[in-house]
């Protein structure tokens, strides 16, 4: 057993260092930068025909949170080949797995995350909007230097929370054939055939990762929250 787990747990990590890690963490850069736009765009009072911008972004939102991630990267990777727009797309769209797994993930992110960052500002006091107009602060530079700073503090641990489980959620990224860690672990079980040993090992790799993140987490509510004064 031990000889298993010795052998196994070098390809293992390498997999989540080469595809799981770096798969997160540019999927959730991207989701992060699309969901901030997407908060904006909902939470902005411009009326007219910006009002089907807005209608679209819902719309997006609504979507990637009522629909299976497991779903969405099939339709991603296996379903928009058969898309064929004649003079456009005369052959389907075709992606190789690792970009049809960014733009999911990366889709799915932006859709949660950005219900998390509009909340954190909806939180802010509307008597900080009141000040800063009265003092003739434009809308922008009141979300830059005043609003967007405290919504920061307040969405870090359910942003934190998103991450770790983005990183967990990269195990299906195997579903469409990405070598990840979880898709290594399936191959070595298919050669030594010890599933309970082998998915067990994988989970362990999962947490450990998740348990470095929640460490990273904690810091950084520590350092940006050691100004706040604890309610009395």
């Amino acid at each position: 057993m031990w000889k298993i787990v010795i052998d196994s747990t070098p390809q293992i990590l390498s997999a989540g260092f080469k595809y799981t890690i770096p798969i997160a963490v540019i999927s959730f850069v991207i989701g992060l930068a699309l969901a901030l736009l997407t908060a904006l765009v909902r939470l902005s009072t411009n009326k007219g025909l910006f009002m089907i911008v807005k209608g679209i972004f819902r719309f997006y939102v609504w979507l990637f949170r009522s629909t299976p991630l497991l779903v969405q990267l099939f339709i991603v990777y296996f379903g928009l080949p058969y898309l064929k727009i004649k003079g456009i797309f005369p052959e389907g769209i075709k992606l190789s797995p690792w970009t049809a797994g960014i733009i999911t993930f990366s889709l799915n992110t932006g859709a949660y995350c950005s219900e998390t960052i509009r909340a954190a500002i909806l939180s802010i006091p509307n008597g900080q909007w009141e000040a800063a107009y009265s003092i003739g602060m434009t809308r922008t530079q009141i979300l830059k230097r005043i609003i967007l700073p405290q919504a920061l503090r307040v969405s870090l641990p359910p942003l934190a929370n998103s991450f770790i489980g983005l990183v967990k959620d990269t195990s299906l990224a195997a579903s469409i054939t990405i070598v990840e860690m979880f898709e290594v672990s399936q191959q070595i079980t298919a050669e030594n055939y010890q599933p309970l040993l082998m998915y067990s090992l994988v989970a362990l790799f999962y947490a450990l990762f998740c348990t470095v993140l929640t460490s990273i987490q904690g810091y950084l509510e520590k350092s940006t929250s050691k100004y706040i004064t604890p309610a009395r």
